[in-house]
């Protein structure tokens, strides 16, 4: 399966690619599609995976699900708060409806001897893995969580009840408006040292 060769060649080099992601939260058609997303969720698959337990578990929303979902969430909002403002439901059905893809970042966990923590791990280096390639793919991302992201109701209508965890969403699309260059990031001196014994 080979990827569509319109976007793909946007960086000289993985490095470059990699050193000018950022997350971006304005996004609008089109998304991801097809073998071109497929092959997207398989980076997720390259993650290291202790024991090999596989726990990455991803549920895509996307077209007319979208609407559905921004309703499940809606009611999930108003159950959790029942003074829950209409600007704060709007804000959270104007992100749904308008990003084109949204990937709930699900975790199957598994008891016995892999950590659980090992398992999320995974599931969190998947997700990187996947907006490291929607930016390589000239796509926008953003990893979100927040009150959503930790809703029993929510999790459970995502296939995602208990002991399996929901780590939050990724929101997928083209960026809605030119992006500035790459904000800079701290120097590394502040968080890499050297251990000599």
């Amino acid at each position: 399966m080979d990827l569509p060769t319109q976007r793909h060649d946007l960086f000289p080099s993985t490095l470059d690619a990699l050193l000018s992601r950022r997350s971006v939260g304005a996004l609008r058609e089109p998304g991801p599609s097809g073998p071109e997303l497929e092959r997207m969720l398989e980076t997720a698959l390259r993650a290291p995976d202790h024991g090999w337990l596989r726990p990455w578990r991803f549920v895509l929303i996307r077209g007319e699900a979208r609407a559905r979902w921004a309703d499940t969430v809606e009611a999930a909002m108003r159950a959790r708060d029942p003074e829950v403002t209409p600007p704060m439901i709007e804000k959270q059905r104007r992100r749904i409806l308008g990003a084109p893809v949204i990937i709930a970042l699900g975790a199957q966990i598994r008891e016995g001897k892999i950590p659980e923590l090992e398992q999320l791990l995974t599931v969190g280096a998947g997700a990187m893995n996947l907006l490291n390639a929607l930016h390589a793919a000239g796509y926008g991302g953003i990893w979100l969580t927040g009150a959503n992201a930790y809703d029993p109701r929510l999790a459970e209508a995502l296939g995602l009840a208990p002991p399996n965890r929901l780590l939050g969403f990724l929101f997928a699309g083209t960026p809605a408006e030119e992006l500035p260059p790459a904000p800079r990031r701290p120097a590394l001196e502040g968080f890499v040292s050297d251990w000599t014994g």
